[in-house]
């Protein structure tokens, strides 16, 4: 990426950036640092100088860009429980991220902006999407756009429809004998196919440039038809798994569409090829099965479209759900709700079973609809909020649709096999009554906003 803009802003995240024309044209997306979310503008330096002069930046960075860079790629630890934290070695993170950030560095990649917690790297664009092959695992890289970015608010209007269901929401004894349905021998099996732990699949690891995601990807694609969806693969970069779309039409004339999603590559122990995926996000992917599996068992009908999307290039950065909203938006499709599942299953010893929400990204009306419904069909569930964002969610909501995540915790990450080539279903720990309880909840979250009908 060449480009003849020479200033560098990062600032916490507010609307108000957005009413400087020339801040809002130079728009490259928004970004977790730790606990804040941070806004990154490239622009001349007259228009970062004249917005700052006129603004209380005291928190924002801005530096000077002296030559052309490559592409960039924001770089950030991923909020997880201290008890996983002290499997690093000492000499690893004292002091916290110091010395990852400083191997880059030593990879003659150039850091542009940089805190204990995250960095902006410039980097040569081949190496930009392998990141994740040599950053230790509690670290993620997302790429950033080859060109500025619109920043789309969720208007109020679309977040309307959910506003109506919940104030007139209640107990139906039918979605409860719908969502009871799941099965949970075969989330078992489903599981174990896309691991590989059922000996049978062949799947080693589900990097999304591996094979065994191809092989995934078109597994997933025959499952899902099975259920009575219209399904297609759907590339988008080059060198990528694709993303999997399928589709339950509306049984009315409607262009409302409901997209119920997971993304089903994954990413193991650096150095290393084994990437099972189990919990991230083979749970997601499994609960997903799961809704489509029940839809085509009870043939229930629904009054909007349907959308049950597994997505690739989760772990690179939200790079296949980025590509797929960017189209739908350019379509101006009609999406009404998105719901993302991402991490479902681990259930650590001696605390209740959990259902997690978005602490930050994502729409605070759609995650109050998931958390009350999830009171009415899985009340042993404890819900709360959880700062291990952001999955493929953010995607949908940074394009102006009303979005939220489902997690297995409410609090940061606690697996101990996160990112790990031991993340397997057949562990202690991987609790499918817990699965099953949030797929519950997702599926019921579906029939209540999108109506139904048997």
């Amino acid at each position: 990426m060449t480009n003849a803009l020479n200033s560098l802003l990062v600032t916490p995240f507010h609307p108000s950036l957005f009413t400087e024309n020339c801040i809002s044209s130079n728009f490259y997306g928004n970004f977790l640092d730790g606990q804040t979310v941070q806004s990154v503008v490239i622009a001349d330096e007259n228009c970062i100088s004249s917005w700052s002069s006129r603004t209380l930046a005291s928190s924002a960075s801005i530096s000077p860009i002296t030559q052309d860079f490559q592409q960039l790629v924001w770089v950030e630890e991923k909020a997880v429980d201290p008890s996983l934290k002290a499997q690093i070695p000492p000499e690893a993170s004292d002091p916290p991220g110091q010395q990852i950030l400083n191997s880059l560095e030593s990879n003659r990649y150039e850091i542009l902006y940089r805190t204990p917690t995250a960095a902006l790297v410039s980097m040569q664009n081949d190496a930009a999407y392998r990141l994740d092959t040599i950053l230790p695992r509690f670290w993620k890289p997302t790429v950033l756009p080859a060109s500025p970015v619109n920043y789309i608010p969720v208007p109020d209007a679309a977040v309307e429809p959910v506003r109506k269901v919940l104030s007139s929401l209640k107990f139906d004894p039918v979605v409860d004998a719908l969502v009871k349905n799941i099965s949970i021998p075969q989330m078992k099996n489903d599981i174990r196919f896309l691991t590989g732990e059922d000996g049978q699949s062949g799947i080693v690891s589900r990097h999304s440039f591996s094979s065994g995601a191809l092989v995934a990807a078109n597994w997933l694609k025959e499952r899902f038809e099975d259920t009575g969806a219209t399904c297609e693969l759907k590339p988008f970069l080059q060198g990528f798994a694709p993303n999997v779309r399928c589709q339950y039409a509306s049984v009315v004339n409607t262009t409302g569409t409901v997209i119920i999603s997971a993304h089903y590559d994954s990413r193991g122990s650096w150095g290393l090829p084994s990437a099972p995926g189990g919990d991230d996000d083979g749970s997601g992917t499994t609960a997903l099965l799961s809704i489509a599996r029940t839809i085509g068992r009870t043939g229930v009908k629904f009054h909007q479209n349907v959308q049950l999307v597994a997505f690739a290039g989760e772990e690179q950065g939200l790079v296949g759900s980025r590509y797929y909203s960017k189209d739908l938006r350019a379509a101006n499709a009609n999406i009404t709700l998105m719901i993302q599942a991402d991490m479902l299953a681990y259930h650590k010893e001696g605390e209740p079973a959990q259902l997690g929400l978005p602490e930050r990204i994502g729409t605070p009306e759609v995650a109050q609809l998931v958390g009350n419904i999830s009171a009415l069909y899985s009340p042993e569930l404890e819900v709360g909020f959880t700062p291990a964002c952001c999955s493929d969610h953010q995607s949908m909501h940074e394009q102006g649709y009303p979005a939220t995540q489902v997690f297995e915790r409410a609090g940061p990450i606690v697996d101990p096999m996160y990112h790990n080539s031991g993340d397997l279903s057949g562990r202690e720990g991987y609790d499918f009554e817990q699965l099953k309880s949030i797929a519950k909840v997702q599926l019921a979250t579906l029939l209540h906003f999108a109506g139904y009908e048997l």
